[in-house]
């Protein structure tokens, strides 16, 4: 049986190079560090609870970043389909048919990313309870629609608050529950900081990305609230992360928390190229994300050291 030519030629698209290297560039390779960190704590905070479990730590892990890889390469597909951005691949001379193919190639591809997370969402759910399968539905919704019509909730300038809750304490939460198969309030308290610098993260590509958006009509938080107020936000969003780990420290919820002094340092290159022009400020998403890794590791391993004061 002959296969339509359409199937024949998305399967030839695996063996040609750049494909690949198109793929490669709609996966952000980068941004995983998203998923690494908020789930990594959740699970993190499992096993300092003594509820820690290794396959759903192990499962919980990989189909965070895989989860995310999928959201990844389905957004790049709609952002690409909206006609509202630059062609990021033109220097691979894919055009026409052949990049109509490419572009099939990556959002089929993130379907299957969210496809292979679908059986260790069912096993994690079956373990922990339908509240777990509640919050995965919710990721998955949430992550499908921040380019993905009808709802595209990035052009509605949604996008910043949003990922607070979805990759930030929606993440977190639900890795704990995942593997504890609880869920105390006091992980949506420690969830906080981290979901601020996930905001920080979507609001520094905004910033990166403040002029083209305004030519093509691509309605961000920023592009709506103007260039120098998302400036202001970005260093609420900077602050409110040490100080709200300052503040829980404090309280007793957060153990260390003098350690994520140590990510300041990598704190201050990206929030400089914010003050740049806009051809300058074009590597600001691989510092502020190696920030959102320190800060993150930092955080995490407050919590496996050894605490011998109050209760965290």
């Amino acid at each position: 049986m002959r296969l339509p030519f359409e199937v024949t030629a998305l399967i030839g698209l695996a063996f040609d190079p750049r494909a690949w290297k198109a793929w490669w560039k709609a996966l952000r390779p980068a941004s995983l560090v998203i998923a690494l960190v908020s789930c990594g704590l959740g699970a993190a905070l499992a096993w300092r609870d003594g509820r820690g479990d290794l396959v759903a730590t192990v499962l919980v892990l990989v189909a965070g970043m895989v989860l995310q890889a999928g959201v990844n390469l389905v957004n790049d597909f709609f952002e690409f389909k909206s006609r509202r951005v630059d062609d990021k691949i033109a220097h691979l001379g894919m055009f026409g048919p052949e990049r109509q193919l490419v572009e099939w190639f990556i959002f089929l591809s993130g379907l299957a990313c969210f496809a292979a997370v679908v059986p260790a969402g069912l096993y994690l759910a079956w373990r922990s309870g339908w509240p777990f399968a509640a919050l995965g539905a919710a990721g998955l919704i949430g992550g499908y629609a921040y380019t993905g019509e009808p709802l595209n909730y990035k052009r509605r300038g949604l996008g910043v608050p949003l990922v607070f809750f979805l990759m930030g304490m929606l993440l977190v939460a639900g890795s704990y529950y995942a593997v504890a198969r609880a869920l105390p309030a006091r992980i949506v308290l420690i969830s906080l900081p981290v979901s601020a610098l996930v905001s920080l993260i979507l609001l520094a590509n905004e910033l990166r990305d403040y002029e083209p958006d305004g030519r093509h009509g691509i309605r961000t938080l920023t592009v709506r609230i103007g260039y120098r107020t998302s400036v202001v936000l970005y260093l609420v969003l900077l602050a409110s992360a040490y100080l709200g780990t300052g503040a829980l420290g404090l309280a007793g919820i957060i153990p260390h928390p003098l350690l994520m002094c140590a990510a300041i340092p990598f704190a201050v290159p990206p929030t400089v190229l914010v003050f740049r022009a806009h051809e300058r400020r074009q590597g600001i998403i691989p510092r502020v994300m190696l920030h959102h890794l320190v800060f993150g590791g930092l955080y995490t391993a407050a919590f496996l050291i050894p605490f011998t004061g109050g209760s965290a």
